[in-house]
């Protein structure tokens, strides 16, 4: 691997752990014990980012502030459907998605290890669909809720299984 491409993994990496600070910082507003978040979310978050090519992504919001979702259907079973957020590479590419303009609607920037936390956080969204190459549809990332909810989880189960330290205090102190 060249130094220029370490060097902007590196880069990379220190942005994510400046969005990560920011959510433990935030996270009693959240309702979310702060150890809960360094040893269970803060690292999944990481994962599922650092797969991911970009530190930001762009989302669109209805009049009311809220993300604007689509209903995707299987095609071999209509009746089969989820709910899905786009998030795009670029501002452009939110602003031509579906080829739709409507001033209603506002493209907001939001860092990467946000959204992941918005979807784990929000139950009516089944996925989140990233744009990775900006212009180009067909170049994207699925993060379902559930596999993201379910990796936290099992950071949880592993932080109350881990044996507590013992602090070495005798028995017979009193």
């Amino acid at each position: 691997m060249c130094l220029r491409l370490k060097l902007i993994i590196l880069e990379i990496a220190m942005y994510l752990d400046e969005q990560l600070e920011i959510l433990i910082h935030e996270a009693p507003q959240q309702g979310v014990p702060i150890s809960v978040m360094e040893k269970a979310v803060v690292p999944t978050l990481k994962l599922f980012a650092s797969q991911l090519q970009h530190e930001q992504y762009y989302v669109l919001h209805g009049k009311n502030h809220s993300w604007l979702s689509t209903i995707l259907s299987n095609r071999k079973n209509p009746k089969e459907e989820k709910r899905v957020i786009y998030a795009f590479a670029t501002k452009k590419d939110a602003e031509t998605f579906q080829g739709i303009i409507n001033p209603e609607i506002s493209i907001i920037s939001i860092p990467v290890t946000h959204l992941l936390f918005q979807l784990f956080s929000v139950e009516s969204i089944d996925s989140m669909i990233f744009q990775e190459v900006p212009g180009n549809k067909e170049s994207q990332a699925e993060i379902s809720r559930a596999k993201l909810q379910n990796i936290i989880q099992q950071q949880l189960r592993a932080l109350k299984s881990k044996p507590r330290k013992n602090n070495n205090i005798p028995p017979n102190l009193a």
